[in-house]
């Protein structure tokens, strides 16, 4: 049975959010994995998308796309800081396969060859981490 896997995705900063999706879905296609792509408003609400599908039982993993650019205002700490222990918590206490993909960077240069494809390709790390802890927990839990 193929692995159901959701990309949840913040498109706050559109471009590169696209260029995650894109990277994402090369490797979950690849793998013949069943992709569902929900959207939200920023990074911060990431984490309580993954909770409600963990809550629905129709994912066996997920991936969170996004990216928090520094600002004038210590609103990026927050943003990164939560939204990063939000899916931290969903990984070790629900024991959710969850690949880490909200960039964190300090202009928009950095965002993008995080994001970039034919550069660093960060969507892409964060569904193949998706992919082998779907793996494991499968191996391990079930």
């Amino acid at each position: 049975m193929a692995d159901r896997v959701l990309i949840a995705i913040s498109r706050y900063y559109k471009h590169i959010s696209d260029e995650l999706e894109l990277g994402a879905m090369e490797v979950l296609e690849a793998a013949g994995a069943k992709v569902t792509v929900m959207e939200v408003p920023g990074a911060f609400e990431l984490p309580g998308l993954i909770a409600m599908a963990a809550d629905s039982g129709r994912f066996d993993g997920a991936v969170a796309l996004g990216c928090v650019i520094r600002g004038e205002t210590s609103h990026y700490d927050y943003v990164c800081g939560e939204s990063a222990r939000g899916l931290m918590d969903l990984i070790v206490q629900r024991r959710q396969a969850i690949g880490y993909g909200i960039l964190t960077v300090e202009n928009g240069d950095q965002a993008w060859v995080r994001a970039d494809r034919k550069q660093k390709n960060k969507g892409k790390d964060a569904a193949e981490a998706c992919l082998s802890m779907i793996k494991f927990r499968k191996e391990l839990i079930r």
